[in-house]
């Protein structure tokens, strides 16, 4: 099903209708404030595995993880470091990633994570309302591997078809840059992927961030 949320009723009644198929395992795409994602339940291992096999992507590319909000980004990883909370206390909700190690307890299976999960809070209102109904999502870019990020709904149905249950339309995202992804597991950050948040953003708030 596809749901323009351009329209109000349409837009409460496919929130509604995705926070039911994530809940019972099925894939859903969402716009983002960067790029639409494919996203499916991040506690049901069965639902990632859909999702990789969806995007036609190995384990060895783990999905990430969004949040509604900052307050359950400290449920699902350990020891995040000051810098790493300065950077996300100014970036989010935004598209800053950070790769932090993530609470042994989870479980969950988001591929061959090596105990880290990448997490982002969007800043787009439709995946918020939605992630605040649902809880954590893995959710990846919207895309078959090796083809370019949707950046409407519309390039999203035609590159994943029938494995989506619903479809979240939200008009064209604004950009076609994906998230900055920025390590904050050691002493300092490291810059793993260059993206809408630049590299001198980053500096502004932590001087000392490193290049991979």
């Amino acid at each position: 099903m596809i749901y323009d949320c351009g329209d109000a009723d349409q837009r409460a009644e496919g929130i509604r209708q995705a926070a039911y198929a994530v809940r019972r395992g099925d894939l859903v795409v969402l716009p983002t404030d960067t790029v639409y994602g494919i996203g499916a339940d991040a506690f049901t291992p069965a639902a990632v595995a859909a999702l990789l096999a969806a995007k036609g992507r190995g384990r060895d590319m783990p999905v990430p993880v969004l949040v509604g909000s900052r307050q359950v980004l400290d449920a699902l990883v350990d020891g995040l470091p000051d810098y790493a909370r300065a950077l996300i206390e100014v970036l989010w909700p935004g598209a800053l990633t950070v790769v932090a190690r993530h609470t042994p307890a989870l479980a969950w299976d988001l591929g061959d994570s090596h105990g880290t999960v990448a997490v982002r809070m969007p800043a787009d209102r439709i995946a918020l309302d939605l992630l605040k109904d649902t809880g954590p999502m893995a959710v990846s870019s919207a895309n078959r591997s090796g083809l370019p990020p949707a950046t409407t709904c519309a390039n999203a149905q035609s590159q994943l078809g029938e494995s989506v249950a619903v479809y979240l339309d939200g008009g064209p995202t604004t950009t076609s840059v994906p998230s900055t992804i920025v390590d904050v597991t050691g002493d300092a950050p490291v810059l793993l992927r260059r993206g809408w948040i630049t590299e001198e953003r980053l500096r502004e708030i932590i001087p000392d961030v490193e290049l991979r």
